[in-house]
């Protein structure tokens, strides 16, 4: 059930004891996932809620809030941007519903980025850096994933496999995704802590920087072109390159030669990520978008060749499909591929734009509706909160922002 602005507010005040909201404003996020709202409190500070459709959704909150605890204040404190805080939850049912310390700054589209000046490609860059330059022991230490290089490359390819036994992937498409996972050049590369949901939508930003990263759900150890994904798949060729000239300039460790390759061809599996999502839910709306931006693509790449993903280009078309009928994960996938055919090697264009894995992009408005707080208290069986408010972040520069620009004070009339 879709809870609205109003009734989030009700729930923020069961989740920290002492919240009197007089304010509320829809918020930017996974409408497939997640209700949220903007809260505006009687003392001017601005909080977020964050409330989980389904139990997944609740799963990943609940690894979040234990992400967000291991970030001491000794690394929040190195970090180029602040990260949000947990203040309070509430089990409502079989989900929790959390409220976090508003961060300042706003979401912007990726058009709004790439046109953004120069300096916001560069503050990117360095935003990526430092998330990729984060210890290990971050991730180990709160029992999070963490893949070699090849163990990621294998579990990439499982995935392929699972996709194509939908049977709903364009067979060019399935032999180019597998020659690229079978290029074991391109698969070298130093594993590193990885923000593994990063869109920009999970970026707050503000007169051209970086505020604050958002969205932690999905913290692991593997191949940090994950991260760049969003931003190949924006087809803006001059603003990824300056982003990536501050993230290598940026690193302590050498980022690899093919990071960009991968990160483009994970933009383009995150299409059959997607339709798999769909097809688990039953979500027939989600199954046909996902099949008609897959034929899009494969459309796009026998005209135009598409963006480079693989070191060894593919070999000619027949050569290519025998090789394909003899390779395991053909063997493994056969009825996904029935139809399979091969696609001839041209130069790189570009790469289509995909939608984020944990859901559809959301469109930022430029103003929302703001709705009066009543008077009313909570039912009982909501009052109850499940965890303890997290530590105030470290002051880099206040998490206690209270800019009011994303919403309006509505002043709650007294009974």
């Amino acid at each position: 059930m879709r809870r609205k602005p109003i009734e989030l507010a009700a729930v923020a005040t069961a989740a920290v004891p002492g919240l009197t909201p007089t304010a509320v404003s829809s918020a930017a996020d996974d409408p497939a996932d997640f209700d949220s709202a903007l809260l505006l409190d009687s003392e001017g500070k601005q909080w977020r809620v964050r409330s989980p459709r389904h139990a997944e959704a609740s799963a990943r909150l609940e690894t979040e809030f234990l992400v967000l605890r291991a970030f001491v204040p000794a690394i929040r404190a190195e970090l180029p941007f602040l990260m949000p805080t947990v203040a309070g939850s509430v089990r409502l049912g079989s989900l929790s519903t959390f409220v976090y310390s508003h961060l300042a700054g706003s979401t912007q589209s990726v058009e709004q980025l790439t046109a953004g000046p120069a300096t916001l490609a560069r503050e990117i860059g360095t935003a990526l850096a430092a998330i990729h330059d984060l210890p290990h022991s971050l991730v180990s230490n709160a029992d999070l994933p963490s893949y070699t290089a090849n163990e990621f490359r294998q579990r990439r390819l499982n995935e392929l496999d699972q996709a194509a036994t939908t049977g709903k992937i364009p067979a060019s498409l399935l032999l180019r995704w597998e020659h690229a996972l079978e290029d074991v050049s391109l698969w070298r590369f130093n594993p590193c802590v990885v923000h593994g949901d990063l869109h920009e939508d999970n970026l707050l930003v503000e007169s051209g920087r970086v505020t604050a990263v958002a969205g932690w759900t999905d913290l692991r150890i593997g191949d940090p072109a994950d991260d760049f994904a969003w931003l190949v798949a924006s087809n803006e060729q001059d603003f990824v390159d300056a982003v990536l000239a501050s993230y290598t300039g940026s690193r302590r460790d050498a980022p690899d030669p093919h990071l960009i390759r991968r990160a483009a061809l994970s933009a383009e599996f995150a299409l059959a990520q997607y339709l798999v999502k769909g097809i688990a839910a039953g979500d027939d709306g989600m199954v046909a978008e996902a099949e008609g931006m897959l034929e899009t693509l494969a459309a796009d790449v026998e005209e135009h060749g598409g963006q480079a993903i693989s070191v060894e280009p593919l070999r000619a078309p027949n050569a290519a499909a025998d090789d394909a009928a003899q390779s395991p994960a053909a063997h493994t996938a056969a009825a996904g591929r029935s139809q399979q055919v091969g696609l001839a090697a041209a130069p790189a264009v570009t790469v289509a734009p995909v939608p984020i894995l944990s859901a559809a992009p959301v469109p930022v408005a430029p103003a929302v509706e703001v709705s009066r707080i009543p008077a009313e208290p909570i039912p009982s069986d909501e009052a109850a909160a499940d965890e303890e408010p997290d530590d105030k972040p470290a002051a880099r520069p206040s998490a206690e922002d209270t800019s009011t620009a994303a919403i309006s004070i509505v002043e709650v009339r007294k009974h």
